[in-house]
């Protein structure tokens, strides 16, 4: 074994001891001081407490290197030296989060150190979330696992950062922090801060309460604002040539105009004479339609009843489009009324419990008017009263558009109870799994 290969161990033994024990290993660290510093990298880059975003404000250099971590080519011994300890320093500080209590400022350290290993890994190039994809290349020396960011589940890498950080909120003081205005200011939205927040409103009140609503209010808003964009990318309806096209410019059928004109052709003054004017017929025919959504809001549920919420409250706002909104756990309850408000929607959810979807069909089914101009979304990992299946397939030969959703996340990540699924392939309405992007274009379907 080479001395840089020796090197290179010394690192990864190192931070596979901080990742498993947090007592410090004195042999290790004072080896791993010597090789960093040989190296010319700061010995802050060993420093538990200093962030991955601290660390390239201070030594602005390391930025690039740190956004490509897999791109090691054919390097030198010694850059791949160096390249291990940056990794160290990534996975430790994204993956070696003790046990104690997190403060607000942590838990955003540790969001920027996980944007930083979601680069590194190749994610900031546009890749659609839940994807699979090679990410960067490499020579079989990426993260210490061979193949470099080649096969990454991305899916399943979300999760686990998901957990991460809900471990970490979980850890927080949030009562405490949000009672202070400018702690709370520091917080940065995330889905697993949302659902600590919407779990304890009801033991919130003053100012603390005052700082969650506002969370939850921006981070309603910038949801909204991204699923907006999806939904307004299909324009909805077919063309009615029912409908006088209007006359004016922009409407002028240039080619049409010529084509009927073409008898009125002078060949001795080579001219075209027109007698009439044809355009484009522009109106567009949308059909009434009555969309019932139903969304588990058992506690393993949590981003689609946000996700859902903020979509309903889309659609809602488009003409002639009827939306009704019913959340469950063992009980059901009728949101209709704030449908167009998904901040108030979610304020009067009740997380958590077990799960009956019976309730809900009890409450959905008599909004049911004129089955083939409906769709039913319900939204559940269905892991549920298996009498349900006989309430789906009533719908689905009724004439409903039913439409099982088991995932409605940024992730793509879902656990869908298998009995239902294989049930529900078997009728025709197969369980959409997956990115949100999914379900809208559904929607879009049924509406054009």
């Amino acid at each position: 074994m080479t001395d840089h290969e020796n090197r290179r161990q010394v690192l990864y033994w190192r931070l596979l001891a901080r990742v498993f024990n947090t007592e410090e290993q004195p042999a290790l660290e004072s080896a791993s001081v010597a090789i960093v510093d040989d190296l010319g990298l700061p010995t802050a880059l060993l420093d538990p407490s200093v962030s991955v975003g601290n660390l390239v404000q201070r030594f602005p250099d390391l930025g690039p290197e740190f956004e490509s971590l897999l791109d090691s080519g054919n390097e030198d011994p010694a850059e791949q030296v160096r390249r291990a300890a940056l990794i160290s320093k990534l996975l430790l500080r994204v993956f070696a989060t003790g046990t104690g209590d997190v403060s607000a400022g942590q838990l955003a350290a540790w969001q920027k150190d996980a944007g930083w290993f979601k680069q590194a890994l190749g994610r900031s190039g546009g890749q659609g979330e839940g994807e699979q994809g090679e990410g960067h290349g490499g020579s079989g020396r990426g993260l210490g696992t061979g193949g470099g960011g080649r096969g990454i589940d991305y899916a399943e890498l979300n999760k686990v950062l998901a957990d991460v950080e809900g471990d970490l909120v979980r850890r927080m003081r949030l009562r405490e922090v949000l009672s202070n205005s400018s702690l709370a200011a520091q917080l940065n939205p995330s889905m697993s801060l949302i659902e600590q927040l919407l779990r304890d409103k009801d033991n919130l009140s003053g100012v603390a309460l005052a700082n969650a609503k506002a969370l939850i209010r921006r981070f309603v808003d910038e949801v909204a604002e991204v699923l907006r964009t999806q939904v307004e990318k299909t324009s909805v309806g077919k063309i009615d040539r029912s409908v006088p096209p209007k006359r004016v410019f922009r409407n002028l059928d240039i080619e049409r105009t010529i084509w009927k004109n073409l008898t009125n052709w002078s060949p001795e003054d080579q001219r075209l004479y027109v007698d009439r004017l044809f355009y484009r017929h522009t109106a567009r025919r949308t059909t009434p339609a009555r969309l019932i959504v139903v969304v588990d809001q058992s506690g393993s549920m949590v981003d689609a009843m946000v996700n859902c919420t903020i979509l309903a409250s889309i659609f809602a706002g488009l003409p002639k489009v009827d939306v009704h909104l019913i959340a469950y756990d063992t009980r059901a309850l009728d949101l209709t009324p704030w449908v167009k408000d998904p901040f108030e929607v979610l304020l009067r959810t009740t997380l958590g419990g077990g799960t009956d979807g019976t309730v809900a069909m009890a409450l959905a089914r008599p909004k049911i008017v004129d089955p083939r101009n409906t769709v039913m979304v319900w939204i559940s990992d269905f892991y549920d009263n298996r009498s349900l299946i006989d309430d789906f397939t009533s719908l689905h030969r009724s004439g409903v558009k039913f439409i099982p959703v088991g995932s409605v996340n940024s992730s793509g990540y879902a656990s869908v109870d298998q009995w239902f699924r294989e049930k529900l392939k078997d009728l025709g309405t197969p369980v959409i799994s997956g990115h949100i992007r999914k379900l809208v274009l559904e929607l879009k379907n049924f509406l054009t």
